[in-house]
């Protein structure tokens, strides 16, 4: 299956995680601002991922699941780094629900890998957490 990781970050974590899943389904890696129509071209998984900020995706997530189109009919699965604690809730569950909005055929419940503190590191462990899930993922 041929599958792209497309992320934002801020401090570097999520990135981390995004390249994590990446490699553990052989697929792309891009960062939201490098991804255009093009590229997901001939895609069949896409899995999204942003740090949580005040409860939300980053800006840049957030308009390319809002605008959505090129998400129909294609498998996709959504994560975010987060705290262990909020008032306002995580990104993931929000970014899975644009992308279902958009059509998109969501593969697996939103998750969320932890860091310690805003700036983080990713807590230990997060790294292999984020690698089993993508390869339940894909089967």
């Amino acid at each position: 299956m041929k599958a792209l990781v497309i992320y934002d970050s801020k401090f570097g974590n999520t990135e981390m995680v995004a390249l994590a899943i990446a490699e553990a389904i052989n697929g792309q890696v891009l960062h939201v601002s490098e991804v255009n129509p093009d590229s997901v071209m001939g895609i069949e998984l896409l899995i999204i991922g942003s740090p949580t900020h005040g409860g939300f995706p980053t800006e840049g997530i957030h308009v390319l699941t809002k605008e959505g189109i090129i998400f129909k009919g294609k498998k996709v699965a959504a994560f975010d780094t987060r705290t262990r604690t909020t008032i306002f809730g995580y990104a993931a569950p929000k970014i899975a629900r644009n992308l279902k909005k958009s059509r998109g055929k969501l593969l697996a419940p939103p998750e969320g890998f932890f860091v310690l503190g805003t700036e983080g590191p990713l807590m230990d462990g997060e790294i292999d957490r984020a690698i089993s899930w993508a390869k339940e993922i894909i089967g």
